[in-house]
């Protein structure tokens, strides 16, 4: 707690689905100076933006959190996009960082930076030994190519800039729109609104063979926290659960929580993605003492229930609409 009581934090992403989990880690251990650069005002692509942001709100410490995301549609459709505008990001923050001489930096990347045939457990020694998965390597480029910047700031400007790799995230106040969401708030919308309406099947990507690991979003944002205290080395860490689940289990069970007891079709036409993800932890484990806490199910019932009581009848309204 006395690590936080004098810090001034700029959280960037802070409105976001991470963001928002990290802001209220930050209160709850006394932080009482959190600033929150908001898009409108604050274009994080532009160096003149980012150097007042840093001159009216003189911080000690920085977590970059904000980053363009979605699924693999999203990738797809946006892969210029989703580049540039995460490398430039990060590019433009880490050099005004350095610049005003910020005591601590605190930069979040992407599981999706690992090459694609990675073994599993991911070791972060590996996240050079090949490409990444193709439909999201542009964004998985431009987010390690900041973990390099982070590595010959602190080697030739002494700068302390800590480079984090979290796996998939999920949980309440996650991103449910079907154009740009993640595989689980995905997957929990098709199977409430199928149920919601009644309807006798859901279809869903790829073949179902794929595997992922996910770690609750409370969870990723005590690890975030507990580096940003306890962490001071140029060497990557890997923020996750250490768990497995193939794309085809996690959805029968999203099924069976959500009341869905309809068919599950699999269109093979669509990617799977990267053909397995699951991370070695141990170095958060060891070097600040991070373990992810909450059980997948725990938190895939506190998921379908915030996206039940928030959005449900909202999205089941808005399709009736459109038929």
């Amino acid at each position: 707690m006395s690590f936080w009581s004098d810090q001034r934090v700029i959280v960037t992403g802070g409105a976001g689905f991470l963001g928002s989990f990290v802001v209220d880690g930050l209160k709850a251990r006394g932080c009482s100076h959190i600033v929150i650069p908001r898009s409108r005002e604050c274009d994080l692509r532009d160096r003149d933006a980012i150097r007042k942001l840093f001159r009216e709100t003189k911080p000690t410490l920085v977590l970059h959190l904000a980053a363009v995301v979605g699924g693999i549609g999203a990738n797809q459709k946006h892969p210029g996009q989703f580049f540039y505008d995460n490398a430039i990001m990060g590019i433009e923050l880490i050099e005004q960082a350095r610049q005003f001489q910020l005591p601590k930096l605190v930069v979040v990347g992407t599981i999706c930076a690992y090459p694609k045939f990675t073994p599993v457990p991911f070791k972060e020694d590996e996240l050079w030994n090949g490409y990444p998965e193709e439909t999201n390597a542009p964004y998985g480029i431009a987010k390690k190519a900041l973990l390099v910047q982070c590595q010959a700031y602190r080697q030739e400007y002494g700068l302390n800039a800590v480079f984090l790799l979290p796996v998939n995230l999920y949980g309440p106040r996650d991103n449910f729109d079907p154009a740009s969401s993640h595989v689980i708030p995905a997957l929990i919308k098709k199977c409430v609104d199928a149920h919601n309406r009644g309807d006798k099947f859901i279809e869903c990507w790829g073949t179902g063979s794929a595997t992922r690991e996910f770690i609750y979003v409370a969870d990723a944002a005590e690890g975030i926290l507990a580096a940003a205290e306890r962490y001071n080395k140029p060497a990557p860490v890997n923020i996750g659960s250490g768990m497995e689940i193939s794309i085809r289990d996690l959805t029968t069970l999203i099924a069976k929580l959500t009341g869905f007891t309809g068919e599950i079709r699999w269109d093979k036409s669509k990617p799977d993605g990267q053909p397995r993800r699951c991370l070695d932890t141990t170095r958060a484990a060891s070097e600040f003492n991070f373990r992810a806490q909450t059980p997948f199910e725990e938190g895939l019932r506190a998921t379908i229930k915030w996206y039940e009581e928030n959005l449900a009848a909202r999205d089941l309204q808005a399709g009736r609409r459109q038929a």
